[in-house]
């Protein structure tokens, strides 16, 4: 992986702007997961939401004459990106189908530190102490949120950490990947991914699939619209801003989250959350601080 490209101020302003759009998008496409999953299993959710996401993102290809299969798409990036796109995918739809949205999204903005913390070492990236400090402690947020070792802790609630993780190391290889590969392109073969963990999770729990209703028919078209654009905006942060002054910026989509998931599926804040939660955001906050200080500094 080569060294990522250094970006001024407004770039990073920029790249800002579409993590803000995307994260919004993003918890919008998640309450309607969440909503399909009472009438249709987990697995039958991925393969319709990935065809209907690669299916958009082939026809805008065509529209735009773009090729879909190219060399690069088989390059030692894009082949990590896919490994990480399915487990991001396939651990974090389990989780909000099993966990309150809320509780899956806050578990979800540890995602900035993650690959803040992964930059220094797949891109070179310069990290010090105050950002490492800001990491441990955004880290030390979902420990609190998840309450390993009490009363309150549910297993379930790793799936979310499992599909963070999984983000992160999608994102990351994201800016790796080459640039004769546009949004199109990364989105076409993302959506592949998705149907890809759909078919492996279906197979591995036997699951039989059932013919959807009108009302998760319309949940599933809304989620692929949402999904479509939020990751057309999330390629176009990665791939326009500087990592560590961009993805801060993901902590966003705890706001979207938690709020869609109070107004729409009665859900409530508990301490631990709310503890955690501000952790993460200060942290993110002071990694984007400390970003556009060095960034000023040049």
């Amino acid at each position: 992986m080569t060294a990522a490209p250094i970006t001024d101020a407004r770039a990073n302003l920029l790249g800002s702007m579409w993590m803000i759009a995307s994260m919004g998008l993003f918890a919008v496409e998640d309450a309607f997961v969440k909503a399909a999953s009472t009438s249709l299993p987990v697995g039958q959710i991925l393969i319709m939401f990935g065809l209907g996401g690669a299916v958009v993102f082939a026809l805008l290809a065509a529209m735009r004459r773009t090729p879909l299969f190219v060399r690069d798409v088989l390059s030692p990036a894009m082949r990590i990106r896919m490994v990480f796109e399915i487990i991001g995918r396939l651990f974090y739809v389990l989780a909000i189908a099993v966990i309150p949205l809320s509780a899956a999204t806050v578990i979800l903005q540890a995602t900035p530190l993650v690959v803040v913390a992964g930059a220094t070492l797949v891109f070179g990236e310069k990290v010090g102490w105050r950002r490492w400090s800001a990491i441990v402690i955004g880290l030390i947020g979902v420990i609190i949120i998840v309450q390993p070792g009490t009363d309150s802790f549910s297993a379930l609630s790793l799936l979310a950490v499992i599909g963070m993780i999984g983000f992160a190391g999608r994102d990351l290889a994201s800016r790796a990947a080459p640039k004769s590969l546009n949004t199109l392109i990364l989105g076409f073969y993302g959506f592949v991914a998705v149907i890809v963990a759909g078919v492996l999770y279906a197979l591995w729990r036997g699951e039989t699939f059932v013919i959807p209703d009108a009302r998760a028919t319309l949940f599933m078209a809304a989620a692929v619209g949402a999904g479509v654009t939020a990751y057309s905006f999330l390629m176009k942060a990665m791939r326009t801003g500087e990592v560590s002054a961009v993805t801060p910026f993901r902590y966003t989509r705890l706001l979207f989250g938690i709020g869609l998931g109070i107004a729409l599926f009665g859900e409530s804040l508990t301490m631990p959350m709310l503890i955690g939660s501000g952790l993460i955001v200060a942290s993110g906050l002071v990694i984007l601080w400390r970003g556009q200080k060095r960034g000023a500094a040049r």
